[in-house]
């Protein structure tokens, strides 16, 4: 979306903020969707891999941590460049969403105060918040899933019968088990998303703001059941049978729910107005769906960035196999949220362009595209973070096959890239096997503007077309939606979310600043790639069941 950055606006902003995983970016946008500000801080600490801060605390593999003062100075420098490049005042913004990465998570005292913050704990790794690809808790996870068929918990094939090791409990019976006096002098327990808008809003610990995004999606939450019981807690560890009741306490608020209005202390902080009203939280991918303009069921939303996370919404309840959650209310009100994703996609394709010693994308890009559908061969498992939807396995690998002697980079970035689509395909086939219909593909975050092969690739591989929402900031823009529902009609005059969506969002061919790019795809790259689609599901059954 174009800036307008001619004169200042004394019009009312909405602003998005989008905690992603080396990152927080700060929008400031009309309520006619028009960005007038826009503002990305790096972390100081930024995933934390190798080492504690200020320690010699070596960290094991899989293991992701992040800094929760980053989340608070980046968002505030953020929010102040925003403001200034808008030419605005922070009295303009009228409310304030929040979008953050999930099931990024972390343990504090009653107050709030993170755990990793005192002295005492500082050299604890399980005292840090766990970010959402930490992948510490294998053991707990296969328990869980274990625990959860013996036992025919019905919450499980809300899931497609099963648990990620992404998730927020097997993250919280991990510590427990590893660092057992970190677990008990935890009050609480939350997602950073709901800490960071505690940390806005302000309010005793029994009244913190809780999503029912995150909690549906990554905590087994449900709006008719709850949790999963106590019987279930207690028969995975007898510590955690009151998990819920005793360190996990607050009130459940869908997004675009009022969690609370922004306290004097953090209004100084982010240069904004005391008193603004603040959306509870959403997971980042989540609100790529009304950023990217999406209200209605049947358009399947594809948020590609570092992983991918692909939603849709429909209006029944279908129990898929592999589909990573089904949450009513759970991306928007009135649908049953769908969500799948893909563990690895930017960051696989930014490690391979490392590994092959490219400073940059460009040389791999342009030789990639001189090569046929099929990369000559060559066929890539893009599991280099695990596999998420369907098989839901962190631990499964990734692969190349069919490398000779006569390939190069080139050829390994391009199977990579088919690879992702292979993986895509293979989540729409599987929705719409178990019932779910899927009548249009949209693509939004930064990696479609970013990469036009990879979206080409797409669309060929699918055999449809794919839409790409103009707005390269759609979790933002989705983020900044929610806050305007925070604020209510009095305030935005929107009467529904789907109003806001449609006049902030929904792209326009006729409008300058909201005409998508529309990828069709090539008719006769699509047969081939349906035969190499059947390789790569042969190749995926394969690996899958091969030990270790």
């Amino acid at each position: 979306m174009p800036r307008s950055r001619s004169r200042s606006t004394k019009l009312p902003l909405a602003l998005g903020l989008d905690f992603g995983t080396e990152s927080v970016r700060a929008l400031l946008v009309t309520l006619d969707g028009v960005e007038h500000g826009s503002a990305a801080e790096r972390y100081k600490h930024g995933q934390i891999t190798d080492k504690l801060p200020g320690t010699r605390t070596k960290l094991p593999p899989d293991f992701a941590f992040q800094h929760p003062q980053d989340w608070l100075d980046a968002s505030g420098r953020a929010v102040k460049r925003a403001l200034k490049q808008a030419r605005a005042d922070g009295e303009q913004v009228i409310g304030v969403g929040v979008d953050f990465t999930s099931c990024t998570m972390l343990p504090t005292l009653r107050d709030g105060t993170p755990l990793c913050t005192f002295q005492s704990f500082r050299k604890h790794m399980f005292a840090w918040p766990k970010l959402w690809k930490h992948h510490g808790a294998k053991s707990q996870t296969l328990r869980f899933n274990e625990l959860a068929r013996q036992r025919k918990e019905p919450w499980l094939d809300r899931y497609g019968g099963i648990i990620g090791l992404e998730w927020f409990f097997p993250k919280v019976l991990e510590t427990l088990e590893e660092a057992p006096a970190v677990y008990d002098a935890a009050d609480v327990w939350l997602e950073a998303g709901d800490w960071y808008v505690w940390q806005l809003v302000g309010s005793e610990a029994k009244d913190l703001p809780r999503s029912t995004c995150q909690a549906g999606y990554k905590a087994m939450w449900n709006s008719d059941t709850g949790y999963p019981s106590p019987g279930f807690f207690k028969a995975l560890h007898p510590k955690l049978e009151h998990v819920v009741r005793d360190k996990m306490p607050g009130r459940l608020l869908a997004p675009g729910e009022k969690a609370g209005e922004l306290t004097p202390r953090m209004a100084r902080k982010l240069g904004l107005k005391a008193g603004t009203p603040v959306s509870a939280a959403v997971i980042d991918a989540h609100a790529g769906v009304p950023g990217a303009g999406v209200s209605e069921a049947g358009t399947f939303v594809m948020v590609m960035g570092t992983s991918s996370c692909h939603m849709l919404n429909n209006k029944e309840e279908r129990l898929v196999p592999g589909v990573a959650g089904v949450v009513e209310g759970g991306i928007l009100p009135g649908y049953f949220g769908y969500e799948t994703g893909q563990a690895a996609v930017g960051d696989a394709f930014d490690w391979l362009r490392r590994t092959v010693g490219e400073k940059s994308f460009k040389a791999l890009d342009r030789k990639a595209r001189d090569l046929p559908p099929g990369a000559e061969g060559v066929l890539c498992l893009d599991w280099m973070n695990g596999c998420r939807t369907p098989l839901m396995d962190g631990s499964l690998k990734g692969a190349f096959l069919g490398l000779t002697l006569n390939h190069g980079p080139e050829h390994m970035y391009r199977a990579l890239l088919e690879a992702s689509a292979f993986g895509v395909r293979w989540i729409i086939d599987l929705l719409e096997e178990g019932g779910v219909p899927v009548r249009k593909l949209v693509a939004t975050g930064g990696l479609p503007h970013h990469n036009p092969l990879l979206v080409q690739i797409y669309a060929d591989v699918m055999g449809r077309q794919i839409t790409v929402h103009p707005s390269t900031q759609g979790p933002a823009l989705g983020a900044a939606i929610l806050g305007v529902l925070a604020a209510g009609k009095s305030a935005s005059g929107f009467a529904s979310p789907g109003a806001a969506i449609k006049a902030m969002a929904e792209a326009d061919p006729k409008r300058k600043d909201r005409k998508p790019i529309i990828v069709k795809p090539d008719r006769k790259a699509t047969r081939i790639y349906t035969e190499q689609y059947i390789r790569y599901r042969q190749w995926a059954d394969t690996l899958a069941a091969a030990p270790g």
